[in-house]
């Protein structure tokens, strides 16, 4: 794992050479709030890091709830049982094994890895202008129905889920991929 620090944003980077898995640790004022938590792997770097910043995770935000960004919720989950786990409305009903398209969406499979042992649950569902901490919830449909993406102001920075892709060149991770 590797860490990149800008601003109050701690970047966890797993296997960047083979498949980059990245999650982010935003040092806000009362706790973490963890974007994605990467494969179960991933857990041991998050946790140690998090205790490393002496505060503890308070929320959890998942981009989409694909394998690679819900892998390790359950393990971070049960070191902080009181964070707030936060996905799209939209999403959600991935997480509960609902892979129906609404009738307004585009008429593509839904695809994607997705692990229906993970047994944590969100606790808030978000929509696009929602606010969480410094973080602005802006709608991205296309990797999934349901992806999000999160503008931070003060640092100017977003972070795009699956939605763009940098590893061998820019990819634009949409259309039901």
């Amino acid at each position: 794992m590797k860490i990149n620090k800008i601003s109050n944003i701690y970047q966890l980077a797993f296997l960047r050479h083979v498949f980059p898995i990245n999650c982010y640790l935003i040092d806000e004022t009362q706790g973490l709030t963890l974007i994605d938590t990467g494969m179960g792997f991933c857990k041991n770097g998050i946790l140690k890091e998090a205790k490393k910043l002496g505060k503890p995770i308070t929320k959890i935000i998942l981009t989409h709830p694909h394998v690679d960004h819900i892998g390790s919720l359950d393990s971070v989950k049960n070191e902080y049982p009181g964070a707030s786990v936060y996905v799209s409305a939209r999403d959600a009903r991935l997480m509960n094994g609902d892979f129906s398209l609404n009738k307004t969406e585009p008429k593509l499979r839904v695809k994607g890895g997705f692990n229906s042992k993970v047994k944590t649950k969100p606790d808030v569902l978000m929509n696009t202008g929602n606010m969480i901490e410094s973080l602005k919830v802006i709608a991205a449909p296309g990797h999934t129905p349901g992806s999000i993406v999160l503008y931070q102001q003060t640092s100017k920075t977003l972070f795009a889920g699956d939605t763009m892709v940098t590893h061998g060149g820019i990819f634009i991770a949409g259309g039901g991929s």
